[in-house]
């Protein structure tokens, strides 16, 4: 057995270093899109992050940033960190599966022979390898996320119940359970997700410690519950909450500081702790002691909390929810700020809201004690339209379109009275429900991901249901002609997206042999794995309950599923060699298997995975951040709106120091006094905004939505109505909407104006001295609502009290909505809009008007871009980014064009090409400006060589289109769309500019198509 423990740990390092040289090699040395440059921004000065927040993922992050040399160096040691987390994680992997193999391989429990001991190691080595070059883990290992760091809570939990079961009849094998309980306290501050391995680690105490029986297992069921369940919903929460309470009795009772009652609850707490641990010592009672002990602990690694209530009380630049006090902490924790959604009991998509009924109090800080600022809603609907398992419940109308393309709702008549008429209203069924819930949410956002990790991927485009974005694909061609279409008949380009990786299912079959195999052998053993399967993979998808057109693909939240599923794959090995071994000689048997194994499972995904997982020399994300703040004057205010416009943008001015001065202002957090409060506070070289509403106007459940009331039917000045809006006389309120017996502040208008000094704005420097007569008297705007929320109420507060001082952009990712119909008055600079006293030259596809001479010298010889040029790997999230900017030395062409700078056109259009070729930034609709600019500067064979090129791409993509049966391709209309609206453009082009040859060409081509599709359609 010592020669075993030796192989053992040292077989297990080695797979370590096979991880941790893989990650390390193929991380992205900056930050990615997505969360990942907040996480690196809230980690590197401690800072406040997103809801629930991640302290002691900031702590470690924090720690790994102290030894990056320089601050453009932190994100990728915020890497390093996910990297090595990463490969811990195989490594207790490796473990797990080598003490299962064992216990199978060697039931007698006598030596091991050298066969034995091949196939145990084997099967550690096998299934290690196949989870670390699984997609999904690999994604998440090479990025500054969460989910490395937890999957390695989950891996090390997991590993440590089974040291347990090794030593569970020894003196002090209850440390394990301690060390349990406090590696689950520590996680709370990372992820939630390893609080879901509690089942499975209850269900080994059990078998371990008692006599296996149907009421046995049942109750072993209901603790587990219980124990998740108190965590989860009782410990995290309820401690908060509790403290709470004594913070409210000694602020506003005792007249004492903020936060006094909280540390006098803990106080409290600890000496109950101590009381109640010497206490269950001396009368011996060693369960009650453990349970309590256990409790500390996981209270010991939950008080990583305090460092988010530390630092916000410090009012860091980024202090997201500003939770300062127990009571926005416990706001904070319970993540209110993203809204609620049914599970097992509730509304349908189409239910009538009945009533709004409230609820507890929120309180907020004021004048030294706590008072209510309102009370929470809940939202009552007609109990017609509710029932079981509510799957399809969004009423927003794009996710009702999608209800209604993933099933054929059969429904249920239900007879409706709107404003005194009947009428018939059909609502969904719980079959209805349960159809959504297969289709859907477990086919298409779980085994979907599943088979992405062990039977191949098609791309890395996002699916939304066809067959061309995003399926999973085997490599083997009937199984994916059968599902597809004939995979023959796909163009090319297609074929060669990297992340088209076949596996041809072998990671599958072998681990479903294990699973088979672990069955039959161990049934106990299974079922805890099984139990850990389920509750990381489906479980979480009947919580999350996730309506369609998500905005990004998430397989990272069913990591923990795969990562179980990949311990079936190396037992499949342990069942091959049993199998094996039983007519050949046991060492050639588990040599030869190892091997073979080897090479055609891990070994594959490897090659496979490789090109689609290098991030190694990609900088997109910071320099599209560096480009979007360098597309802004000094002292700029610049709106943003999602993720990855905004998370980027944090990364290089909190940790690269890059332009400071300006004030980036997320639009959608805009609508929470928190973030107008920080947003009113002087951060580093940017100024505070120039709001008039004050703290108290502005505070949460004040002027939330306003009601629009057209009082006049013309323009008002918008400073005026900003006075309006600050009056708190009830005589300039009406009845609200909303909050029934409650009065609320208005808009008195819906047009709103603006009178515009000339010399004052040229001598501000918003526009140029030559430009000067193109300024208008007066801005006009009409935001054509009938409510407008906080966000745009401040939008107006600023344009009415910023006095042109500071320059006004909108980045360029903003949604319409976001511009409150102000976009005839934007010019474009680059990745951004400035708002401007001109109006700008319609145009049918285009937002603003393009400053040719800012917008040259920005993209010419400002902007970075990332690295592409090297060749490396860009995903959909990138290519669309970048495509973005291809449009955009096409507009900036066009308007050198029309100046007459045609030479300056062509050194443009030139500098985009060899940025963005083809093979970099594949060729689509952003091609279109590009090709009509060549044309006008007098590039002839330019552009028809890149007509060409674009017309045969669309070609081979419709010829495949259509070629697909309808009854598996799924909605597939708007790529045709594109496709042929593409066509019509160029052939437009080609007509304008007298290239007759080529016009006939698209027009015969574009014809067909147009037949085709008219035959489909009808």
């Amino acid at each position: 057995m010592k020669t075993f423990r030796f192989y053992n740990v040292f077989l297990g390092w080695i797979t370590f270093l096979i991880a941790a040289i893989t990650y390390i090699l193929t991380i992205e040395p900056t930050a990615s899109f997505w969360d990942c440059g907040e996480f690196i921004a809230s980690a590197f000065k401690l800072e406040v992050g997103h809801p629930p927040g991640a302290p002691f993922f900031m702590i470690l992050g924090r720690f790994f940033t102290l030894f990056a040399g320089n601050a453009a160096n932190a994100a990728k040691m915020m890497n390093v960190l996910s990297a090595l987390a990463s490969a811990f994680t195989i490594l207790f992997l490796f473990w797990t599966i080598t003490h299962l193999a064992k216990k199978i391989i060697n039931k007698d429990n006598q030596e091991l022979s050298t066969g034995k001991l091949i196939a145990i190691l084997g099967s550690g080595l096998i299934g290690a390898l196949s989870y670390a070059f699984s997609d999904t883990f690999w994604f998440s290992a090479v990025e500054a996320e969460v989910y490395a760091t937890s999957s390695l809570f989950t891996a090390v939990v997991f590993w440590a119940i089974l040291k347990w079961e090794n030593e569970a009849d020894q003196k002090y094998s209850n440390r394990w359970l301690i060390l349990i309980a406090y590696l689950m306290g520590l996680s709370i501050g990372v992820h939630l997700l390893n609080l879901l391995a509690i089942p499975a680690i209850v269900f080994v105490y059990y078998f371990k410690k008692y006599e296996v029986t149907k009421k046995g297992i049942f109750a072993a069921l209901i603790i587990s519950g219980i124990l998740l369940g108190s965590i989860m919903y009782v410990i995290i929460p309820g401690v908060v909450t509790i403290a709470s309470w004594f913070d409210l009795l000694f602020v506003n009772g005792f007249k004492l500081p903020y936060n006094s009652g909280v540390m006098f609850f803990v106080l409290i707490l600890i000496a109950l702790i101590v009381w109640g641990i010497r206490y269950t010592q001396r009368k011996g009672k060693v369960v009650l002691n453990t349970i309590l002990l256990g409790f500390t602990v996981i209270m010991i690694g939950y008080s990583s909390y305090a460092m988010i209530v530390i630092r916000s009380a410090a009012k860091t630049p980024m202090d997201q929810n500003s939770p300062d006090n127990a009571f926005d902490l416990l706001y904070y924790l319970n993540r209110e700020q993203y809204g609620d959604r049914p599970l097992l009991y509730g509304q349908s998509f189409d239910a009538p809201m009945t009533e709004n009924v409230l609820k507890g109090p929120v309180y907020i800080k004021k004048d030294g004690k706590y008072v209510i600022a309102e009370h929470k809603i809940d939202v009552k609907f007609d109990p017609r339209f509710t029932g079981l398992f509510p799957r399809m419940y969004s009423p927003d109308p794009s996710h009702v379109r999608e209800y209604k393309k993933w099933v054929n709702i059969k429904g249920r008549e239900i007879s409706v009275n709107y404003n005194g008429k009947n009428e018939k209203k059909t609502t969904t069924t719980f079959g209805d429900n349960l159809t959504f819930f297969f289709k859907y949410q477990i086919s298409h956002m779980y085994f979907r991901y599943f088979m992405w990790n062990f039977s191949g991927r098609q791309n890395d485009i996002q699916g939304h249901g066809n067959n061309l974005k995003g399926n999973w694909i085997s490599g083997i061609s009937f199984i994916d002609n059968a599902r597809l279409g004939n995979q023959d008949l796909v163009p090319e380009h297609l074929k060669n997206n990297p992340a088209r990786n076949k596996y041809y299912m072998l990671p599958l079959f072998l681990g479903l042999a294990g699973l088979i195999f672990h069955y039959k052998k161990s049934k106990q053993d299974f079922s805890v794995v099984m139990m850990l399967f389920v509750l990381t993979g489906i479980a979480i998808v009947v919580y999350l309950n996730q309506y369609p057109i998500q905005p990004r693909e998430r397989d990272y939240a069913y990591a923990g599923s795969f990562y179980a599923f990949t311990i079936w794959i190396g037992l499949g090995v342990a069942w091959l060699y049993e199998l094996l071994s039983k007519k050949m000689p046991s060492l050639a048997v588990s040599t030869i298997v190892v091997l073979v194994t080897l090479i055609f499972v891990p070994g594959i995904m490897a090659k496979e995975n490789w090109d689609d997982h290098d991030r190694s020399g990609r900088y997109t994300a910071r320099d599209l951040a560096y480009n979007y703040l360098n597309s802004c004057k000094e002292n700029a205010i610049l709106f943003t709106n999602g993720d990855n416009d905004t998370f980027p943008l944090w990364y290089a001015q909190e940790v690269e120091g890059i332009r400071t001065d300006i004030r980036v202002c997320n639009m959608s957090y805009l609508r929470a006094s928190w973030y107008i409060d920080q947003m009113s506070r002087k951060a580093y070289e940017s100024d505070p905004l120039p709001f008039s509403l004050t703290h108290e106007q502005i505070q949460r459940g004040n002027r939330d939505v306003l009601p629009m009331i057209d009082r006049l039917g013309k323009p008002l000045d918008v400073k005026q109505v900003m006075s309006f809006v600050a009056i708190d006389d009830p005589k300039a309120k009406v009845n609200s909407p909303f909050v029934p017996d409650e009065l609320t502040n208005y808009i008195p208008a819906k047009q709103f104006k603006l009178s515009i000094n000339a010399d004052e704005i040229v001598q501000k420097g918003i526009i140029s001295e030559s430009d000067k007569s193109k300024i208008v008297a007066e801005m006009q705007w009409n935001i054509g609502h009938n409510y407008l929320y906080k966000d745009g109420l401040m939008l107006l507060d600023m344009i009415a009290n910023n006095n042109w001082n500071r320059p006004i952009y909108w980045a360029m990712t903003v949604s319409n909505s976001k511009y409150y119909n102000l976009q005839k008055y934007f010019k474009l600079d680059g990745l951004t809009y400035q708002l401007v006293p001109v109006e700008a030259q319609k145009d049918r596809f285009y937002e603003g008007e393009v400053d040719s001479d800012v917008m040259f010298d920005n993209m010419m010889n400002k902007f970075k871009w990332g690295g592409i040029q090297n060749g490396i790997y860009l995903d959909e999230n990138n290519i669309r980014m970048f495509s973005n900017l291809r449009s955009n030395f096409g507009r900036l062409a066009d308007k050198l064009i029309e100046e007459n700078k045609k030479d300056s056109a062509l050194i443009v259009l030139d500098r985009c090409m060899e940025l963005f070729p083809e093979n970099i930034i594949p060729f689509n609709n952003t091609m279109l400006s590009v090709i009509s600019s060549y044309y006008s500067a007098g590039a002839i064979e330019k552009a028809n060589s890149l007509v060409e090129e674009l017309t045969q791409k669309m070609y081979l993509e419709l010829d495949y289109y259509f070629s697909l049966n309808p009854k598996i391709a799924g909605d597939i209309s708007n790529e045709k769309q594109v496709n042929l609206y593409t066509l019509q453009e160029i052939y437009r082009i080609t007509m304008m500019n007298k290239q007759d040859v080529l016009m006939k060409q698209i027009e015969e081509k574009f014809m067909i198509y147009m037949t085709q599709y008219n035959t489909n359609k009808s």
